[in-house]
């Protein structure tokens, strides 16, 4: 075994082992119990106090809700104001300039939907100050959004009967200041170690080895890097992401990086098992997702370092693997399992171009999104594996005469219709998206091509673009094939739109859900009860969500990455 595939092998081990541990915090610190961070209790109650939150005060879901989207309406607002302003704002010492309406309206959007899609170059269309007051500050709160709608859920599931799921404040702040603040301090501390740039200077003027001159931008790209991981957010500092030497320096960064991606997402599968006293259901969603994922990662790690059989046929060696678009630094072991990584959540960060990758490694890439489960982003990705829990149970329930019941709770007509509208939500996004720009660009090429925006490949390459985009939108995860001009009015406008739906829309409906459960009454366990938590019904929900997956995106996979593979 060579050494690229035991750090691939030493990321999944140290994963594994440390997101038990993570885990069973994070359940202890939305239940209000003892933990080793609670020092910074004085620091919450300030924040309580400053902003007029009565944490102990307890909501039902709606009102949890109306929390949510309110505080995510004012995020929006402010975002989108201080990127058209960023050219007259401090901390500008590159004259950055402000950003166009249409992509100040992507920009902001996307980051407070916690995807960070870039249709910008990190380095040179944002200043210091919205870096830091938007970008960085949009990566903490809306991360912490998605992991407070999961502790509302638990709170809901953990009850017999309730009438409240919690307080969305309290659990907001407290993603912030015991989960991702730590952590990210952490990571940060490693990568100015490591060389990563921290401070407030301008552009660096170097010489390069061939005797020209190049602008080098710095800037606190420490501070921001590891909360774009750990938050599931994505969005580089550099243009080119992780795959830039400052902000990805060392295969140690490298490593840690890779690691702080999916440690929360994992560790928040374990924690709903460890909060609800279901440990049993907890570790059979933590298997299933661990299985799809490793799966993935086989997949592309063998792809990669195989190589690419038309070079084979021309009789030329691939020692290292496919290479195009990776850094040679790194690997293309490293990049095949970096792509899985940041696919199977919502992060989206690279450490190399997913459009030079292999079309298989393609295929599984988009495959990890549309089915946007597998972990997923912090919070969001269990909501939305809860949805076809539902669906499963109802359906199991039907197939075996058994009344179906999630954790004691009857699912009936109300929670299905709720469940398959969210399910049904993905590919429609993705699917009418990808269909409207394809019949844009061969119909009226002026509403996709205007401002230098075009497809860089045509044929099933170019539609494998196009697909990427939207795929990757509705699942708040921000990555692209990169072969897409996408800074131009109908990306910007109709992206956002799409991130706006695939955010919010899926976790009304899954809080919706579990409130509504959560006030029926209690009915205890008997020899009839459908049980979640057997390997058997472990199956039965991964058979399910494949199916669905199959049924709505093969058909234009295999106009796409499929072909494509199969005419190499």
């Amino acid at each position: 075994m060579n050494t690229e595939i035991l750090g691939v092998v030493a990321q999944i081990v140290l994963l594994v082992a440390l997101s038990f541990p993570l885990g069973r915090y994070i359940a202890k610190v939305y239940r209000g119990e003892k933990v080793c961070t609670d020092f910074l209790r004085p620091v919450e109650r300030f924040i309580f106090r400053f902003s007029g939150i009565r944490p102990e005060e307890e909501m039902d879901w709606k009102q949890f809700l109306k929390a949510l989207l309110t505080v995510n309406l004012f995020w929006f607002v402010w975002g989108f104001v201080l990127l058209l302003a960023q050219g007259y704002l401090p901390l500008n010492p590159d004259g950055n300039a402000g950003q166009s309406v249409h992509q100040a309206f992507n920009t902001c959007i996307s980051f407070m939907v916690n995807c960070n899609e870039q249709h910008y170059s990190g380095e040179t269309h944002v200043t210091y100050f919205t870096l830091l007051f938007v970008v960085m500050l949009f990566q903490f709160v809306t991360a912490a959004t998605g992991m407070a709608a999961l502790a509302g859920v638990m709170k809901a599931l953990s009850h017999k009967t309730t009438q409240t799921i919690g307080n969305f404040w309290r659990y907001l702040v407290l993603s912030v200041t015991r989960i991702l603040l730590p952590l990210s301090l952490a990571l940060g501390f490693l990568l100015i170690v490591q060389g990563t740039p921290m401070g407030f200077d301008g552009k660096m003027e170097i010489t390069t080895l061939e005797g020209g001159i190049q602008q080098v931008s710095q800037g606190p790209a420490a501070a921001v890097v590891p909360i774009k991981q750990l938050g599931t957010n994505g969005g580089g500092y550099y243009g080119t992401n992780a795959s830039h030497p400052l902000e990805n320096p060392t295969y140690l960064t490298n490593m840690a990086e890779c690691w702080a991606i999916l440690i929360i997402p994992m560790a928040m599968a374990l924690a709903f098992g460890y909060h609800t006293r279901h440990k049993k259901l907890g570790y059979s969603i933590y298997g299933v997702m661990l299985t799809a994922f490793l799966i993935g990662a086989a997949v592309n790690v063998a792809g990669e370092t195989g190589g690419n059989p038309r070079i084979d046929e021309l009789g030329i060696a691939q020692d290292n693997g496919a290479m195009e678009g990776k850094e040679v630094r790194l690997g293309a072991a490293a990049t095949g399992f970096w792509s899985v990584v940041t696919t199977v959540t919502s992060n989206g960060s690279v450490n190399g171009m997913h459009d030079s990758m292999m079309p298989m490694s393609g295929f599984v890439e988009m495959l990890n999104m549309q089915i946007n489960t597998w972990f997923g982003g912090v919070g969001v990705g269990w909501l939305n594996y809860f949805t076809f829990l539902i669906i499963t149970v109802f359906i199991s329930g039907l197939m075996v005469g058994r009344t179906p019941e999630f954790l004691g709770h009857k699912v009936e007509a109300r929670e299905m219709k709720i469940a398959s509208i969210v399910a049904l939500l993905h590919p429609l996004l993705i699917l009418g998206g990808t269909a409207l720009a394809a019949w844009l660009y061969i119909h009226a090429p002026q509403f996709v091509t205007s401002e230098g925006g075009w497809l860089n490949n045509g044929g099933f390459h170019g539609l494998s673009e196009m697909f990427y985009e939207f795929t990757s939108v509705a699942a708040n995860n921000g990555s692209g094939f990169e072969g897409l001009g996408d800074n131009t009015w109908f990306w910007n406008i109709s992206c956002g739109i799409v991130l706006i739906f695939g955010r919010f829309l899926p976790i009304i409906g899954q809080v919706a859900i579990a409130g509504l459960l959560a006030k029926k009454r209690f009915i205890p366990e008997s020899s009839g009860t459908l049980r979640p938590d057997t390997v058997t019904f472990a199956v039965m929900t991964f058979a399910v969500i494949f199916i669905i997956a199959a049924l709505a995106f093969f058909p234009a996979h295999a106009l796409s990455t499929i072909a494509e593979h199969f005419s190499c």
